[in-house]
């Protein structure tokens, strides 16, 4: 088997190892089953979370065996780490909803068929838990002196709120899934965030002492932007992929405004293509690199979504900003588009907004459109409802300070007053284009 550890070292996975030596023997030999633990905080993933998922994806494309698992019994806790306040605390409810969006999600970069990969609840073996009998059989192999020490720990113990009875819990419950895992599903191999780290040493360490077994631990370093930005954040908020949440063309547009030095380097970490056809990126600039982030969002968008909605997306932004003809040479594994085209977007939908404007709105995977009758411009629509109405602004207050800023702009001519009526005068060639701030656009089309 490749050893998967210079895979993940060459794409820039590895943060920290334990047994690093025997680990690659283990990797090299062996079929692994491996588990990553997601917080079922949301009903969808968003793109902080890609790194542990197509670390996972890697895992099984090398023959491999990933669990996924669910944090329904450690979601009821809270985990610590990172945080200078408590999370939330979820029903059990919440978190059954929560567990099959993301399993949903998980499924577009995992094969959950046949055995291949699993998904599981950590609810199933810690919700059953004896109080008393848990604290004698495993607690009493937890240091305190070592466990306030964790990286995971010291944020919270740091902070005005201080870390709380319940959260400091998390560790021994995180490290008896790994001992769970062990036990029923052979499992050998525990990866997450770098913030992670004492949590998955934890559980190392509960299963070299109550079984004598070596296990094994991988943490990924936190990814940020070459600007120091958190992966996934923008000022809209994160970027989730939940289509419902971000569409598939949103989340297109995420990856193609990358930053130029992040270009390679987000290649490596977020899509399949081959290393060597990667490192060619640094050797581009100008309209070559702006090719090489058309096939990154292609293929961040082909992973999250599929085929049919990357195709869409790559044809809509096309539509919208001119078509980018990608050659050949450059990254040629990809199966993005590369030559002209077109796409046909069907109408999918009629609604009637506030009453009074009946729209029908295309499919959310194209550049956002909207149609509209001549008739209903005749009188005037206030402009700030009307960003309202298309979702280009959260509400009427958000559109009018959109506005008021000098962000709002109609057929690329910034409005300069929040009551500006937008009428039937702007229609240019049956459209009127909107556009909030630098880059989100709506399209008013006249029928």
């Amino acid at each position: 088997m490749a050893n998967l550890i210079d895979i993940f070292i060459e794409r820039g996975f590895v943060d920290q190892t334990t047994h690093e030596k025997v680990l690659n023997e283990y990797l090299e030999t062996e079929r692994v089953t491996c588990y990553i633990g997601f917080d079922p905080t949301a009903s969808s993933l968003h793109v902080g979370s890609l790194v542990p998922i197509m670390a996972l994806a890697h895992m099984q494309r090398y023959g491999h065996r990933p669990i996924a698992l669910i944090g329904g019994g450690t979601g009821l806790v809270g985990d610590p780490s990172g945080k200078t306040e408590m999370r939330k605390l979820l029903t059990p409810e919440m978190v059954e909803e929560n567990a099959l969006g993301i399993k949903k999600q998980l499924s577009r970069f995992l094969d959950f068929s046949d055995g291949k990969a699993l998904m599981l609840n950590n609810a199933e073996w810690l919700a059953k838990l004896e109080y008393i009998p848990f604290l004698r059989d495993f607690g009493r192999h937890f240091s305190v002196n070592r466990m306030i020490k964790a990286e995971s720990y010291k944020m919270r113990l740091e902070s005005e709120e201080g870390l709380n009875f319940i959260e400091f819990n998390y560790m021994l419950l995180q490290a008896y899934d790994f001992l769970e895992l062990y036990d029923h599903y052979e499992c050998r191999l525990q990866m997450g965030g770098s913030d992670q780290w004492g949590n998955i040493v934890a559980g190392v360490e509960l299963i070299r002492k109550v079984r004598q077994e070596t296990v094994f631990g991988i943490t990924f370093p936190l990814i940020t932007t070459s600007s120091g930005e958190k992966m996934g954040k923008t000022v809209e908020g994160a970027v989730w992929l939940d289509p419902a949440r971000t569409s598939p063309y949103e989340y297109y547009q995420y990856w193609i405004n990358t930053d130029d030095r992040d270009v390679e380097r987000f290649m490596a970490l977020f899509t399949f293509l081959p290393m060597d056809e990667i490192r060619a990126i640094r050797l581009l600039k100008d309209a070559d690199l702006n090719n090489a982030k058309s096939v990154l969002a292609f293929e961040a968008t082909l992973l999250a979504h599929g085929i049919e909605e990357a195709n869409k997306a790559c044809h809509a932004a096309a539509s919208m900003f001119g078509a980018r003809i990608v050659p050949k040479e450059i990254l040629p594994s990809s199966t993005i588009p590369r030559g002209e085209g077109s796409l046909k977007i069907e109408v999918h939908d009629t609604v009637t907004i506030n009453d009074t404007v009946a729209v029908s709105v295309f499919e959310d995977t194209s550049v956002p459109h909207t149609i509209m009758n001549e008739e209903q411009l005749k009188e005037g629509i206030p402009a700030f409802k009307l960003y309202h109405m298309v979702g280009l602004a959260s509400s009427g207050g958000a559109a009018r300070r959109l506005i008021e800023q000098g962000g709002a702009y109609v057929n690329g001519k910034r409005i300069e007053s929040f009551d500006y009526l937008l009428t039937d005068r702007d229609i240019v060639n049956l459209e009127i284009l909107l556009r909030a701030g630098k880059k989100r656009y709506h399209k008013i089309k006249i029928n």
